[in-house]
């Protein structure tokens, strides 16, 4: 029988504790949006739930709620809230951005104490944000061992410690408040641990006396992050055994809609070359949660595993909305949609970008922009991500730049690409430009594809011409269609990314082509 691991942590508070792992999940943010009103409400139940909670505390406990009831009171937290929702932030961003960026700042602090402070503020938003949503942060089992990055003050002073248990965080400080109250109330508690493997009720060991975590046969510590490396713009060439009849390599890889189809990827046979980020992405409760996010994408790159992913940033609006944002004006087809969108509402592409960076180091991740038209989306584009690799930077959290493409989807983009010289890659989206070239609405398109598909053919074998050397693929409808496969690969394609339910027809098809398109001799 395998050993327990043993694996090395840092002591925050003496004594042994065994028990089932409770798994700590970011709390999840409100999906209805709501006014000035709503979040002074929330304050104030927040406030009231604190005060609670104080009730027969002992000074020291009490000192920290008065600290965070102190803060939650502070005029300028709410004011800064007020006026980002004045700027036409909804509620929850506002709410989240305004403390992120309190909690960066301490998180960046040279000293130890200061920067132990951010989980204090963690802890405040949290449950701001829980009283918007109406789910106020719920306690764990006693006798459980707690697991997380950290703790939140409050959370340990409402468990009941008097059947015992302990703390395990990855993360975490000595001089922190969760550390002192552990201490004061004989909590065996560990630190630094390094993030490991453990499912909730696993049966989890903390040794606060010599500092190391005990976790069942077959635990394992989750490797260190890679540092975050400079943008490569090679990502998506990758040599493949799939060929034409002549010779020429050929790259099929998949389009993934929805999570659950990330687990029959199969890093053996393909790359994932389109992933649509907004069937994952559905409200804007998801889309103010980086860690949600962070997890999704992270879960694609490592089952992807060598094989290159491309997610595309949130396509929202037109026929798909999101759900907190359908009274946003402009939402149209051809009107607010895709990037512009996301430049005019950067508090949600600032948090996809976060999550983005953070799961780069996890795989060969690139980045593609949605229904691009101009240069300069994607310079900007560019920038916010830039800001917020810099954030990520201060705060001391593992991440990296990853190549940023667009999508070609536009007609008046696709003549003109030669202009877009910091595209890292270019990825043609024929379902969008075949309605936009023959003017189809989009319960129409379907019926005009066929009429469309010469004049769809002309334009991308001139786009590809523009491209200047740079990766090119298609993943739209088109790519997955046989018939259209001799007048793709005619206009000089060489990377398919399509259903997985198309691509054994679509290899099978390649096969029997030569690279101009023709049939290969014999078939």
């Amino acid at each position: 029988m395998a050993e327990p691991l043993r694996l090395k942590a840092k002591s925050a508070s003496p004594g042994i504790a065994s028990g089932p792992a409770f798994l700590a999940e970011e709390p999840k943010a409100p999906s209805a949006a709501g006014g000035f009103g709503a979040l002074e409400k929330a304050i104030d139940i927040s406030i009231g739930e604190l005060e609670r909670l104080a009730d027969g505390a002992d000074a020291e406990s009490r000192d920290i709620i008065d600290f965070q009831i102190e803060v939650l009171r502070d005029p300028t937290i709410a004011e800064a809230t007020g006026a980002r929702m004045e700027a036409d932030e909804n509620v929850v961003f506002a709410w989240v951005a305004t403390l992120d960026a309190y909690i960066g700042e301490l998180e960046a602090a040279d000293e130890e104490q200061m920067r132990a402070r951010a989980v204090d503020i963690l802890d405040i938003k949290n449950r701001v944000l829980g009283a918007l949503a109406g789910t106020p942060i719920a306690d764990f089992p006693p006798g459980s061992i707690f697991v997380g990055k950290d703790m939140e003050p409050s959370r340990f002073l409402a468990h009941d410690w008097s059947k015992g248990g302990g703390i395990a965080l990855f993360a975490g400080s000595t001089a922190g408040h969760v550390a002192l109250l552990a201490r004061a109330k004989s909590v065996p508690m560990v630190i630094g641990t390094g993030r490991f493997s453990a499912a909730d009720g696993d049966p989890v060991g903390v040794d606060g006396d010599a500092g190391a975590v005990v976790l069942k046969a077959g635990g394992m510590l989750i490797p260190p992050l890679a540092p975050a490396q400079a943008p490569t713009a090679d990502t998506q060439n990758e040599s493949s055994e799939l060929r034409t009849a002549d010779g020429v390599p050929i790259l099929l890889s998949i389009n993934i809609n929805d999570p659950a189809e990330i687990d029959a990827l199969d890093p053996a046979t393909a790359g994932v070359g389109l992933m649509r980020s907004e069937f994952s992405i559905t409200s804007v409760a998801d889309a103010a949660n980086e860690e949600r996010q962070l997890a999704i994408y992270r879960r694609v790159l490592e089952q992807a595993g060598d094989r290159p992913v491309t997610i595309r940033m949130l396509d929202i609006g037109g026929d798909k909305l999101l759900a907190g944002l359908e009274d946003l004006p402009g939402l149209s087809a051809s009107g607010l949609r895709g990037i512009r969108l996301l430049l005019a509402r950067p508090e949600i592409a600032r948090v996809q970008a976060r999550a983005l960076l953070r799961a780069a180091v996890f795989g060969r991740l690139s980045v593609m922009l949605p229904m691009v038209t101009f240069p300069d989306e994607i310079d900007r584009m560019r920038e916010l991500f830039r800001e917020e690799a810099e954030k990520l930077g201060r705060r001391s959290l593992l991440h990296r730049m990853p190549p940023i493409g667009m999508m070609v989807e536009v007609p008046a983009a696709a003549l003109m690409l030669d202009t877009f010289g910091s595209a890292a890659f270019f990825s043609f989206g024929t379902n969008d430009l075949t309605q936009y070239l023959a003017a189809s609405s989009r319960d129409d398109i379907d019926a005009d594809a066929g009429n469309a598909a010469p004049a769809v053919l002309r334009l991308l074998a001139q786009a590809v011409k523009l491209t200047a050397g740079k990766p090119v693929s298609i993943c739209g409808d088109m790519a997955g269609n046989p018939h259209y496969l001799p007048g793709l690969l005619a206009a000089g394609l060489r990377h398919f990314s399509v259903a997985p339910a198309r691509r054994p027809a679509i290899r099978s098809a390649i096969i029997g082509l030569n690279a101009d398109g023709t049939k290969a001799a014999g078939e």
